[in-house]
């Protein structure tokens, strides 16, 4: 079995991943080994493989939007045959006990691991996961179009809920890359008014073709004022920025696990009982939840295919700004 392994953090101009070749683990109890199909790319990827978050122990194969196939289970493991199809997510384990997770809040168990941080993700042949975390997804829905909704949809779909978006609203996105590209649909779904904020011009025309009703930049006045927004782009700058277009009793919600600064604001920017909050991880029930929705309102990622070889070209495109929409890894 093949995987791309990285040893230690740099910048991915550097070519960090290494090749490593290994006998399939055999899954332990309540876990099963996937043979890979595809795995989007991630932010969070190129966020942990050039050291801005660090993973408990190295070397880790990164991935955590795994589309497979069912090859092997361990012993207790229910519900799932070989032959199946399945999704692993960014969580891959809470404890089940915690008070966070009593409360429904797995995202945020102290003892939470996750894929392609914690345990070895998609980047390779096989992947092996807990089977209490994996989830089914739409038939109607393709692996590489299927990938990138076990992240970025995911997480976007919880933004919405953290953002308090309600049907007919008016919504703003800032950053519109992979996760917003999905969030945009959804909420037109839902018949909100999105506006787009992006410095690139080939996204900003993407969320026209998506639906927007209006695409600038973040200093560009906005045809009405925002009732919510989700900040996608990690640029802790753009906060005071967007709260600057929010209305009174708005909400604006951050959706990154990795950002720079949030330079100091008046309170003016805040008052009004404007709401600011982060949004951290995902849960099983927002997974199933989120996957319904997208055969639902049959979502069509947009997505550029890479080859598994070509991971380094995929993520130096990623932080290069030249993915509209979502990279994908393929066998």
């Amino acid at each position: 079995m093949r995987s791309l392994k990285l040893h230690k953090p740099a910048p991915v101009e550097n070519l960090p991943l290494e090749w490593a070749e290994a006998e399939p683990r055999l899954p332990d109890r309540g876990q099963m080994r996937l043979r890979v199909r595809a795995c989007g790319v991630c932010h969070t990827d190129l966020h942990t493989i050039e050291g801005e978050i660090v993973p408990p122990a190295y070397p880790i194969v990164p991935g955590h939007q795994v589309v497979g196939t069912v090859e092997a289970l361990g012993p207790e493991v229910e519900g799932w045959a070989v032959g199946d199809r399945a999704g692993i997510p960014w969580l891959y384990s809470a404890c089940g006990a915690c008070a966070y997770c009593r409360r429904g809040e797995e995202n945020l168990c102290p003892q939470a691991r996750f894929t392609g941080f914690h345990a070895d993700g998609g980047y390779a042949e096989s992947v092996v996961a807990e089977a209490q975390f994996a989830v089914r997804l739409p038939e109607s829905i393709p692996d590489d179009h299927a990938a990138p909704l076990l992240c970025a949809g995911i997480i976007g779909y919880r933004s919405l809920r953290k953002a308090d978006v309600a049907g007919g609203e008016t919504v703003g996105l800032v950053g519109f890359g992979a996760s917003a590209h999905l969030a945009l649909q959804v909420a037109r779904a839902w018949g909100c008014t999105v506006f787009v904020f992006s410095r690139g011009a080939t996204r900003r025309q993407l969320a026209l073709d998506l639906g927007a009703a209006w695409a600038g930049t973040i200093d560009q006045s906005p045809p009405a004022a925002l009732d919510r927004a989700i900040l996608f782009a990690p640029a802790g700058d753009l906060v005071p920025a967007t709260l600057a277009w929010l209305r009174p009793g708005g909400t604006l919600a951050i959706n990154a696990v990795h950002m720079s600064p949030i330079p100091p604001m008046p309170y003016a920017a805040i008052y009004g009982e404007r709401t600011l909050r982060s949004v951290a991880n995902a849960t099983r029930a927002d997974a199933r939840e989120f996957l319904a929705l997208a055969a639902e309102f049959r979502l069509v990622p947009t997505i550029v295919r890479y080859r598994m070889q070509d991971a380094h070209r995929a993520l130096l495109d990623l932080k290069q700004g030249r993915v509209d929409g979502a990279a994908v890894l393929v066998p």
